[in-house]
């Protein structure tokens, strides 16, 4: 469990930070109940870009589909994750889907194909590769980031000096989100 913790507590922070700077919209670790038709879900991790989260008050309690979803794999989420949940967030128009495994500390990205409303595998990507957003452009991590304290020390500190070289400043958040902070030290 505490692979699974660190990896979601890891990538929303760095994927907060990044979508914090830049007013992109919001990003929400574990407590977004997502209602979809057939199911309501709370993701790991999701991110909702300008439009949706414009929609988003301190006082919702079903959160639209999101833009981007990550799951973490477990033992006891593995199938779900990859069936179910698979379906019905491409059903529902996700745009991107990150699969993380902590244990083999890989990430399978899948993209919604627009022809097919079913998502495409974009890549499998391990220990010593960079993942990037098709949704979120410009957020590009190493792999090793979501998984070692160290690495996404280091992947925090380079996008707060892109911040502060561009002179970007963190949005306000609203309550219940998760958002980032700077780690400049």
């Amino acid at each position: 469990m505490e692979k699974h913790n660190a990896a979601v507590l890891r990538l929303g922070m760095l994927l907060s930070a990044f979508v914090d700077a830049r007013e992109l919209g919001i990003v929400t670790v574990e407590k977004a109940l997502v209602e979809l038709t057939r199911n309501s879900y709370e993701p790991d991790i999701c991110y909702f870009g300008p439009d949706k989260a414009s929609t988003i008050k301190p006082d919702l309690l079903y959160y639209p589909a999101p833009d981007l979803v990550v799951e973490v794999l477990s033992k006891s989420t593995q199938k779900n994750d990859r069936e179910i949940k698979f379906e019905d967030y491409a059903a529902h128009g996700v745009g991107e889907y990150w699969l993380i495994d902590p244990t083999r500390q890989t990430v399978e990205l899948f993209s919604l194909d627009a022809d097919t409303e079913a998502y495409a595998l974009v890549g499998l990507y391990r220990m010593g590769d960079s993942v990037s957003s098709q949704t979120l452009a410009g957020f590009s991590i190493p792999v090793k980031a979501i998984f070692d304290a160290q690495a996404n020390m280091a992947a925090l500190r380079t996008y707060c000096q892109r911040i502060h070289n561009n002179g970007l400043q963190h949005a306000k958040a609203p309550e219940g989100s998760f958002r980032g902070f700077c780690v400049c030290g």
